[in-house]
Order: structure tokens, then sequence, then C-alpha cells
């Protein structure tokens, strides 16, 4: 069963949401931080990216920048920029993009949840990026900003959620740059917060859709404030984290492609000579050629497109990795033909969300920094789910969630 609880919500006074919010942590670098928060004092880059805070070129792993988070977060309180709730309650967050509106519970998942694989993983993480947001949530004492989880479809939070919904937000705004919409509820009735908890506690399993760094690292710290306490009982509010759960049937997995800077010594010919072996290679001209369906896939190269379809019996439909596309053209193109064995870290290779569209692959081999770009058919909920259920990972660099969730709305303080 999933525990979660609801906790005092730590949030900007209505007036100043807008100014305080700002996209994850890890979706921009230190530079675009800067631009975004100029002039603006409020931004929640000074708690989240606070080496913006010091002169360019500042390592954000230095320890000064750390105990910056740390000094921001408590003047942002200070200043009655941050506002603690009374009382211990649930939210909805929902989000808006392209007509589309999901509704996230934001709670607070249990640690040893994620210790026993109840909240599930579908990527591995690195340990570098872990201990860099363990630092953080250390430094501050609280989950600053939450990770993203999807639960399994559920009538009655369907309910509770409608209920709440069809009054008028705490918060609503239309976020700068990309123009989402962002909306913010409270639940404080007691017997819905009951019923919440009560149905999760049915659940078999929640699964990390986006944030599996920040979700180890929250997960990590509250097992670390558990051993250092003499006294611990296991209620304390450092064993638990910050997630925003979304029904499984209102997300959407988009696209994530890649584009190689060479072609590992063949000549375009000789590289689509070689795609034959293991596909159906067709071209398609100058026009976007978007993969239509599983196993179907395009290639950008020399100002021409072209639909690779995998052949039958280069994948396994019975092996929950070895059907992904992401892991076909892994071993079928990447690694056999480009040579190229680690996604982690070989430096040929470069990824793109498909937020940005396949124009911005055409644009970057088009440039000249890269030589070949390659189009990939979205992985599905029911497959990401699947994976996880089965104790699998999925390969680096598989799923792309978008909208990505505004940090700022609310924090979680640990104690």
């Amino acid at each position: 069963m999933a525990i979660i609880k609801p906790f005092k919500g730590i949030r900007p006074p209505q007036n100043l949401v807008e100014e305080v919010a700002s996209r994850p942590y890890d979706v921009l670098n230190s530079e675009e931080a800067r631009q975004e928060a100029a002039g603006n004092e409020k931004s929640l880059y000074h708690i989240i990216k606070p080496e913006i805070d010091f002169p360019v070129g500042t390592d954000e792993h230095d320890e000064k920048v750390y105990s910056k988070a740390a000094e921001n977060f408590q003047m942002f309180q200070d200043k009655g920029w941050l506002l603690q709730d009374n009382k211990e309650q649930y939210y909805v967050y929902a989000q808006t993009m392209n007509g589309k509106t999901q509704y996230g519970l934001v709670v607070c998942a249990y640690v040893e949840d994620y210790l026993n694989g109840i909240i599930k993983k579908h990527e591995l993480t690195r340990r570098d990026k872990e201990e860099d947001r363990m630092k953080h949530v250390r430094v501050n004492n609280a989950n600053i900003e939450p990770v993203f989880f999807a639960y399994p479809d559920n009538d009655v939070l369907d309910a509770i959620v409608k209920k709440y919904t069809s009054n008028k937000p705490v918060n609503e705004f239309i976020a700068p740059g990309d123009g989402f919409g962002h909306q913010f509820w409270i639940i404080d009735e007691d017997a819905d917060i009951a019923t919440i908890t009560k149905q999760f506690e049915a659940m078999p399993a929640l699964y990390i859709a986006d944030g599996h760094h920040r979700s180890a690292a929250a997960a990590l710290v509250g097992a670390e404030k558990a051993k250092q306490n003499p006294n611990h009982k296991g209620d304390e509010e450092y064993n638990y984290f910050m997630a925003v759960c979304f029904p499984a049937n209102q997300l959407t997995i988009i696209d994530y492609n890649r584009v190689v800077k060479d072609l590992n010594g063949l000549s375009a010919e000789a590289f689509l000579a070689a795609l034959e072996k293991n596909f159906i290679v067709e071209e398609k001209g100058a026009e976007i050629y978007k993969p239509n369906a599983l196993h179907n896939f395009s290639v950008y190269l020399e100002g021409k497109w072209y639909s690779l379809t995998a052949k039958q019996g280069t994948y396994n439909d019975n092996d929950p990795i070895g059907v992904l596309d992401v892991t076909i053209s892994s071993n079928l193109i990447l690694d056999e033909i480009l040579g190229i064995k680690d996604l982690r870290s070989d430096k040929r290779i470069d990824f793109v969300g498909g937020i940005r569209g396949l124009g911005e692959l055409s644009k970057r081999v088009d440039s000249g920094e890269m030589k070949v770009a390659l189009a990939l058919y979205p992985v599905s909920m029911k497959q990401l789910m699947d994976i996880a259920d089965s104790g699998n990972i999925m390969p680096p660099k598989t799923t792309w969630f978008e909208p990505k969730l505004r940090s700022g709305l609310v924090i979680h303080k640990l104690s």
C-alpha cells in the first residue's frame, strides 16, 4: 500500500505567486536562470539556482552556493514572500498545455515506500546528481521542489478533485515563455483528506514519472535523518517528501530524440546502406517526417528525412525492455553502426526533448553542429508502468513529460 499524508505547505501569497514561481532547477542552466530572474528578487531561482547571486562562472556546487540557498529560503520567509499554512492539508495542482488540462494531488509521500519499492522507478540515477540534490535538501531542511508521480486511475479521487476544482482556484496564471496554464486549490475538509489518504493506502504502487534524482535525494535524506535521531519514532516530517501525483490516464509522454556529431567514419551513403540490414528505409524528402507508430523512426541526414521501420525479428514484443524503440535504436543504430556504447557518457551524442519539435533536430544538423538526427515514437504510460512493475529499468533518456511542474507553488519543510 502507498502511504501518504497531508502537510502544512509553505506558499507565496496570492499576489506574489507569479513572481516567485519558476521552472524546475534542472531544465535550464545558470545563465538562463540569471536572465529569467533579472530584476526579480522574489524569484525562486535565488533558492534553487543560488549561483545566480554570485559572479558569472561560480561553481553551482560550491558550498557557499548551497549556503546561499538556505539563507535566501529563510529571507523569503522572513519577508513574507513564503508563508506556511496553519493546517495539514492536500492541494490540487492543474496544468494546461495545448488545451488539455491534467490535475495532480500534492501530497507527502513516504520515504520507506521509496526504499522498499512501492514507489517504483524506471530510470537509473547518477550518484553525483543525487548528492547535489541531497545537499540542497539538507541545507534547506525542506523539499523546495516537488517530484512528479503517476498513480493508477481512481474514480473516488477524480470526484474529490472535481469537487474542489469546480471552485475558483487560489492561484491561477499563465507562465511566461511557454504559455502553459497553472492553477492551484487547497483541499482542507477533514473528510476529504481522510478519504484521499485511504484511497492511496489501497494502491499497490506509485510511479515516478519525472524527478528520479529529486526522489532519490529526498528519500535518502529522510533515511539519513532517521538514523541520526536517537529518538526516531517514524512519524516525523522528515519521513515524507513532497510529490504531485497525477492519474496515469491524464499523462502524456512525448518523444525524446537524439542527435549525433558524426557517422563513425562512414559516408552518408554507407550509413544508409548499413541501416538497411535491420530497417526498411524510405526517403521522405525535405519535409519533416515524424514517426507514426511503434518501431517506426525518422532520420535526418544531409537535408533529407528518412523513415525507418524495424524489420520483424529485430525486436522481441514479449520483452518489456527489448520492445522499446529506444532499445532498438540504441542497439541497432547507435551501437552497431555509430559505435556509441554508453548513452550516459558518450560526448558524441546529445538528446532533444520532443517539446522542441523535430525542427530543432534539422536545425542542429543543418548548422553543422551535428551530423545526423534520430526521432523516436514516444513510450506509452502503460509501457512505463509495465517496466516499473517488472523491476526493469529503461535505457537513459527514454521519457519526456510536458508540461514540467512549476516550482514555488508549495514547499514542504522537513521539521
